[in-house]
């Protein structure tokens, strides 16, 4: 298994439509940074945020999970309350080849802010918009910004195709968009 160089991902995103919308190189200027980085790509946030709260004192629970659990904005910035968390999604759309296996890494930047940002490993034969969890370990209240970097995501090329990528097997997540819940 190998991580993949910015060569690799530029050619898969611009031929294979690996990564819309794609940005080629990192950017950053007075910004969280995104983009194309020598062995990786930094996604960003989209401006649709789920807030989680507990105004109705639910459970959390994987398998009976409420939507009502969480509060919907769509802004520029995200405010996360203490010792809380905030769902959202990429920017980008993410297809992945079915000899590829993709791990997410939360930016530094967050994580020196003491915000963790949270994706399960992206599978050989996924697509769709990536959910983010972001969680404010702080006391304080703890802002993100939608349209900026979020977490890196690196490319790992297995030894051979798997013989059941995600796509055969019809993963629940399969070709989402936008931020989703829960399911099972």
């Amino acid at each position: 298994m190998s991580v993949l160089s910015d060569r690799w991902i530029k050619k898969m995103a611009l031929e294979q439509e690996m990564i819309k919308p794609f940005i080629s190189e990192q950017k950053g200027k007075n910004k969280i940074s995104y983009g194309l980085s020598s062995f990786g790509y930094d996604a960003r946030v989209s401006n649709e945020f789920k807030i989680f709260t507990d105004v109705n004192s639910a459970v959390v629970d994987p398998k009976d999970f409420k939507s009502t659990s969480f509060i919907s904005r769509k802004s520029d910035e995200c405010i996360i309350p203490p010792n809380s968390f905030v769902l959202a999604s990429t920017v980008e759309y993410f297809k992945i080849p079915k000899n590829i296996m993709v791990i997410c890494l939360g930016k530094s930047t967050y994580a020196r802010c003491g915000i963790i940002v949270n994706v399960t490993p992206l599978e050989p034969g996924w697509e769709g918009h990536v959910t983010l969890e972001f969680s404010n370990t702080t006391p304080l209240p703890a802002k993100i910004y939608a349209n900026e970097g979020a977490a890196q995501f690196i490319f790992l090329k297995g030894n051979e195709e798997p013989e059941v990528t995600y796509e055969k097997r019809n993963g629940k997540y399969m070709k989402q968009t936008g931020v989703t819940l829960p399911k099972v």
